[in-house]
This record gives structure tokens, sequence and C-alpha cells, in this order.
């Protein structure tokens, strides 16, 4: 195992934990600050509104400059977000913390997608992007739990002070690890999205956004669900969070080495067939614990497996502008996590239940599904014509 990718994985496994955490301590956080969990659930909007300010600011930064001084950046600002949303006093300030916090992730994952890309042995360039995004799904398997647990025993504050020591160790990795690149070519601002010009970046987007935003419809209030449809306690969904991070992990590492060996795009449409599956089968049988437990590995699985082929297919389709496009993937998970978190608040603020979101969720994902098939079918029209 290379350590570069050591070093990237580290810096999604601390991500992760700043995105997701939110997810298993929304509870506490809505109690504390007495608000209900709807408006919680405006954190995680605000996480993923800020990935999507970030990225562009981001590739604009990035001129002339290398990959690791702006692996570095990112890095402070991640410290600095996540060390003042410890210390919130209130929903405003927590707010815009998180929306701080959500500002270096999409670039990190842009310019790290770039790095494990030419750092990548021959023919495996997805399964490096899987290895680098193995940090995040990680980050659900122990990093998640971890952070809810210490949510009920201490405090909602205390994940976030864990996240800035990890900052720390993040930074001092990247320093000595990611080696000196050659800079990125100076295409100017407005050049950075020359790539969006053409079809297939948009359809490539749109897949993860409605694809990823299903999921988060639904995951954003796995909590709430399994404690009042499946009849679990609260201190069981440490043990859940685990299991859903197990998921993500299997999912991840799976995707990726399907990616090199059968194709991006046949990947991620089995996947989000996957995701309309179990989203379906979460609404009807949400209160069996254990079938919903199982369904809920599923849908985790299925999330990541689409994560290395979306992010290499994308950089695919954006030579020249990697940085931006690469970024895009994280913009479009992250829209789609915003966009899911309110879509899903929706149902449960009308009083129909914890079950609901899941519904939502599938219909939200079969857009995703028509947009990647959209994708291949023209690929392989503009491929007879060639």
């Amino acid at each position: 195992m290379k350590k570069s990718l050591l070093a990237l994985a580290s810096g999604t496994l601390g991500l992760g934990i700043a995105e997701f955490v939110m997810m298993g301590i929304l509870p506490n956080v809505a109690s504390d600050m007495g608000i209900s969990i709807p408006q919680a659930g405006h954190f995680i909007s605000a996480y993923a509104l800020g990935v999507c300010v970030g990225a562009p600011l981001a590739a604009a930064f990035s001129q002339n400059r290398s990959l690791k001084q702006v692996l570095l950046a990112l890095s402070l600002i991640y410290i600095i977000g996540n060390f003042c949303a410890a210390l919130s006093v209130g929903y405003g300030m927590l707010l815009c913390m998180r929306f701080i916090s959500g500002l270096p992730h999409g670039a990190f994952f842009g310019a790290g997608s770039i790095v494990a890309e030419k750092v990548a042995d021959k023919g495996k360039a997805s399964q490096a992007v899987s290895v680098m995004i193995a940090g995040m799904t990680i980050a659900n398997l122990f990093g998640v739990p971890l952070g809810t647990m210490l949510s009920n025993l201490i405090s909602w504050r205390v994940p976030f002070l864990f996240n800035t020591a990890w900052g720390v160790l993040m930074f001092v990795l990247i320093w000595r690890w990611i080696p000196q690149l050659p800079l990125l070519p100076a295409t100017g601002m407005l050049g950075q999205f020359r790539f969006l010009k053409k079809l297939a970046p948009w359809l490539i987007i749109f897949t993860t956004m409605f694809g990823n935003g299903g999921i988060f419809c639904w995951f954003s209030y796995v909590t709430p669900q399994m404690i009042t449809e499946g009849g679990f306690s609260p201190h069981s969904m440490t043990l859940i969070m685990m299991l859903a991070g197990l998921g993500m992990t299997v999912g991840n590492l799976s995707g990726g080495k399907c990616g090199d060996r059968y194709g991006l795009s046949k990947v991620i449409q089995f996947s989000q067939v996957l995701m309309i599956f179990a989203l379906v089968a979460t609404f009807f049988f949400a209160s069996y614990s254990y079938l919903s437990v199982l369904l809920m590995f599923v849908c985790t699985f299925s999330l990541f497996a689409v994560s290395p082929p979306q992010q290499l297919l994308l950089l695919q389709n954006s030579r020249g502008c990697e940085m931006m496009g690469a970024a895009c993937v994280q913009i479009a998970f992250n829209l789609g996590n915003a966009i899911g978190a309110y879509a899903g608040g929706l149902p449960i603020e009308a009083g129909m239940g914890y079950r609901y979101p899941a519904l939502v969720g599938a219909v939200i994902v079969v857009f995703g599904l028509l947009c990647i098939t959209i994708y291949v079918k023209r690929e392989r029209y503009m491929g007879r014509m060639a």
C-alpha cells in the first residue's frame, strides 16, 4: 500500500466523520439546542452547501500551486471549522461552522483524486481512488459510531473536538507522505468549467446527485427511524451505525474492483437499481427490526459502490479541468445530500412517520438511474458513429 494513498485516506476519513457524524448525534443536538429534528437536519444541509461553494473557490485558489499545497491548506480549514463547531453557543453559530467545515470537502476529493490517479499502478486507477475513498467508509465503520457513543455518554461537542485532533494528524501525514507533483495548469477560473459545455459530464453529475440524494433522503433520519419504527434503543445505534459503515466499506472496495473489471457505468447502473430495491423494501419493512438493519446495509453498500466509478468517470470526462471535474462529484454528492435531507424531512414534518423518507428517496434515485442510462446509450451511439 502506497503511503501517499494512506495519507489521502486519512483525509477522507476525517471528512467522512465531519460529514456523517451529524446523522448519529442529530437527536442530541436537537435536544440540547431546543429545536426539532427536522430543524437540526439543516446542519447536514449547511455542510453540504459548504462543499458546493468551497470546490469552485479552491479550484481558483489552486492555480499555479502544487496539489500538496492545496491539500495542506484544505486541512487547515477543516481543523478551524470543526474546532469552532465544538465551541458553538447557538443554532446560528453551529450552522455557520458546519458550512465552513464543508468548504474543504469537495476540493480535497478533487485534488486527492488527481493525486490517486497519478500515483496508481497501470490499469488500477479505480482501485487507487477506492483506497482514497476508503477513509470515508472507515469513518462510518468506526468514526461515526465512536462519535455517536461519545455524544450519548458525554456531549455532542466531543466528536467535533475529536475531528480537530484528527485534522492535525492528517495535516502531518499529507505533509510527509504526499509527493511533489507538477503544478496544476493555469486555466483561469472560467477555464476550469469548460468541460461542462458537453452533455456527458452533466449526466454523470445528475446521476450522482439524484442517486446519492435518494439514499440521504432516508439516511439523514436513520437514527430516529431505527428507534421509533424499528424499536431499537438509542444506545444500540452505535452498533447499528458500525454496520452501516461496514456496508459502505465493502461497497467502496467492491465498486473499485468491479469498476476496473466490468466498466464504470455498468457498476453505477447496477448499484442504483439495488438502491431503489432496498429503499422501497425499507419503507415496507421498517418495523421489522433486523430486516431493516439488513436493508440499511444494502443501502449503504450501494451508496459507496458507485463512489469510485463516479469519481473516475467524471475525471475522465473533464481532461484539462481535472480539479473542478473531480470536485464536481462531491458537489453533486453533497447537493444530493442537502436535497435529500430536506426532502426526507417533509413527510416527517407532515406527521407521516420516519419510514416515508425511504419511499421519497426511491423516487429520487429513479431519476439518477435514468441519467446514467441515457449516458450509456449516448456513449454507445457515439462509439458507433466514430
